[in-house]
């Protein structure tokens, strides 16, 4: 086998992970639960300190499982109750009625205390557990489901992952990610080690979209698009079940999503869409798997740049591979495939994120509708060309040049919308 092949296997082992509800609660829940368990006694106060991105996309989602508690505090303290060791991001996955009791009762009092921290990574949260005698602390960075450290009463006992038990994340292995390349992997290359993830990826996603157009959640954005446009039209069908799953996640189902550069709204983007294409081009299983493949990894190669928590919203990386994923199935070359991403970018490439809630499902309708034309304009040869704005001579100059706004550009934004929303 290409060691290429196994360099992308592992980033879509590392990337396609099941989580329940927001990644940034889930990930509080996480890192409170990891700090409980070395704790060995009752919890008797949670302080957290938290980056500002992780802040903004916990403060208005409600929590899987809660009975509708949203909020950084809620995360934490239902965190303190989940019990067992799953996996990280379901860490809500346990809670019963009497967790439910517990945690409104706590939220009431002084239990859980919140503060931003300053000259932190973009994705950071560090919780603090006292006990009547102990302290352990936890902290979470740079991947939701990665403990960076464990210090139990002032000493580490866990440092930079190092531990089996909470697993490796090599982000310097996406170095490797190139469009060419991905492009190569997903046409022909061997991903018999990949097609069950990708399967899982397909069938767990439509069944929260499906869940998500069957009930009334949030503002209801993919059932709105059903109602008054042309459900029977690929193009509307498929940003309305993208739009419906996001509906269902940000309003608290507890059906799980299989995520996409942390997140599962990005999970649902690469994937849904794309396979709403497949099927309407009666395409076979393989061909379906390789395009959501090709989906993925696109969308974690614009995504490397930027980081996993910016003020761009990611559902426009999301709609970049499926850009690409479109061209892929009607037959494009790797040429139509990178106009495709182009395209997409040079058009919702200024959204921002404002934080997880409702109106990501919208984000993720319009950056579909985009990506859908894009790939049409792709395939008509009718692209835009190198030096119009941020587009660039080649696809790996222009993914890079809007990596560095979203990375660099944009981090005033991010500031000022952290600002805003916490005077709110």
């Amino acid at each position: 086998m290409d060691k290429r092949c196994h360099g992308f296997s592992k980033i879509l082992k590392d990337e396609l992970k099941t989580a329940l509800g927001c990644t940034e609660p889930a990930s509080i829940g996480f890192a409170v639960r990891t700090a409980a368990s070395y704790l060995s006694e009752d919890v008797k106060h949670i302080s957290l300190k938290c980056s500002g991105n992780v802040l903004k996309n916990a403060k208005a989602v409600t929590v899987p499982n809660s009975g509708g508690m949203k909020g950084v505090e809620a995360a934490a303290v239902l965190g303190s109750l989940s019990k067992g060791s799953g996996e990280a991001l379901e860490v809500f996955s346990s809670l019963n009625e009497d967790d439910l009791e517990r945690a409104k009762s706590l939220l009431e009092r002084d239990f859980c205390t919140v503060e931003l921290a300053d000259g932190v990574p973009g994705l950071y949260i560090e919780a603090i557990l006292k006990g009547e005698k102990n302290e352990a602390i936890a902290v979470v960075e740079g991947c939701h489901d990665r403990v960076e450290s464990v210090v139990l009463n002032g000493k580490k006992i866990i440092d930079k992952a190092s531990s089996e038990k909470f697993g490796e994340y090599v982000p310097e292995c996406r170095d490797c990610l190139s469009m060419d390349q991905i492009y190569e992997y997903a046409k022909d290359g061997d991903i018999s080690d990949v097609k069950d993830l990708i399967k899982w990826q397909i069938e767990c996603n439509e069944r929260i979209a499906d869940e998500g157009l069957a009930k009334e959640y949030g503002s209801q954005v993919g059932r709105n698009l059903r109602k008054y446009y042309d459900f029977s039209d690929v193009r509307i069908r498929a940003r309305s079940k993208a739009a419906a799953g996001s509906d269902a996640r940000m309003s608290g189902s507890s059906l799980p999503v299989v995520i996409n550069s942390g997140s599962g709204n990005q999970g649902i983007t690469v994937s849904v869409p794309v396979s709403e294409f497949a099927d309407d081009m009666h395409k076979s299983e393989e061909e379906k798997i390789r395009a959501v493949i090709l989906a993925n990894l696109v969308s974690v190669h614009v995504k490397k740049y930027i980081g996993p928590l910016s003020a761009f919203c990611g559902a426009v990386s999301a709609a970049s591979g499926v850009s690409a994923a479109i061209v892929f199935l009607k037959g494009g070359d790797l040429s139509d495939i990178s106009q495709a991403v182009s395209n997409t970018l040079a058009t919702v490439g200024g959204i921002v994120c404002d934080g997880a809630k409702a109106s990501c499902a919208a984000k993720i309708s319009s950056s579909l509708e985009c990506a859908i034309f894009s790939s049409e304009l792709a395939l008509s040869s009718s692209s835009f060309k190198p030096h119009d704005g941020l587009v660039g001579k080649d696809i790996e100059e222009t993914i890079k040049a809007f990596g560095k706004v979203g990375h660099d550009g944009m981090r005033e934004t991010d500031i000022e919308i952290l600002h805003i929303m916490s005077e709110n």
